[in-house]
């Protein structure tokens, strides 16, 4: 029994450092409802592979804890080789046609995904698209998930509900290393699927953070109010 689950447990690991960013082994055992002791050698094993990395703090009074996270290596463990052969083919395009123009064929295709995931997406409460689109991400490899944003943090705002999309990991990530503009086209295609919205990066992978993370505003109840 333990034999099976060791993979699956190193997995769960590389998960749960993923969306938390950091975490001590006394955080992931009772994660993942194992032993300390288990859960230690799971994690020594990850770093002699080179997945995880850790760094030591001082909490308070006491012996001091590490802290683990993920490394480039186990980063590039998640879903993101969905675009390996893409990169390949914008690289031939760039030696080919020039990076101007690789610009321009990326965006065409932004936005035709961005009008694909509103066909797909459908009419409805923001809420309800927002659900949707996060579950097209995550069939697509994304670690995604979303949330609203709590009415305390969203008072005042005159655009009704606020919702969050994070994303653990990146689907695309070898081209956004290579392409970064492929990162501004993704803003506007939110924006575009989801329709009457404005979409702001909270978080971004690119940038060193743990997660890409984009706060979607309604923008059509401003609208309705200036009609008025």
């Amino acid at each position: 029994m333990t034999a099976s689950h060791t993979p699956s447990s190193k997995e769960d690991i590389l998960q749960h450092l993923a969306k938390r960013g950091q975490a001590s082994a006394q955080d992931l055992a009772g994660h993942l409802n194992i032993s300390p002791q288990a859960t230690r050698r799971h994690l020594k094993d990850l770093e002699a592979e080179g997945l995880i990395k850790h760094r030591t703090v001082q909490l308070g009074i006491g012996r001091p804890q590490h802290q683990y996270c993920l490394s480039p290596q186990g980063r590039d463990r998640l879903p993101d080789q969905y675009d390996d052969f893409a990169l390949s083919l914008l690289n031939t395009l760039a030696e080919t046609v020039g990076p101007e123009e690789v610009g321009t064929i990326l965006h065409k295709q932004w936005m035709r995904k961005a009008l694909d995931y509103r066909d797909r997406i459908g009419m409805g409460e923001l809420e309800e698209r927002v659900k949707r689109l996060v579950v097209l991400r995550q069939q697509e490899g994304y670690m995604a998930e979303w949330h609203m944003v709590p009415e305390a943090d969203n008072a005042g705002s005159a655009c009704g509900p606020q919702f969050i999309i994070t994303e653990y990991n990146c689907a695309i990530s070898h081209v956004a290393r290579s392409f970064p503009s492929v990162c501004g086209h993704e803003l506007e295609m939110f924006q575009v699927a989801l329709d009457d919205v404005a979409v702001e990066r909270t978080h971004w992978l690119a940038n060193g953070e743990h997660q890409c993370g984009y706060l979607i505003r309604d923008t059509s109840a401003n609208q309705k109010t200036s009609m008025r």
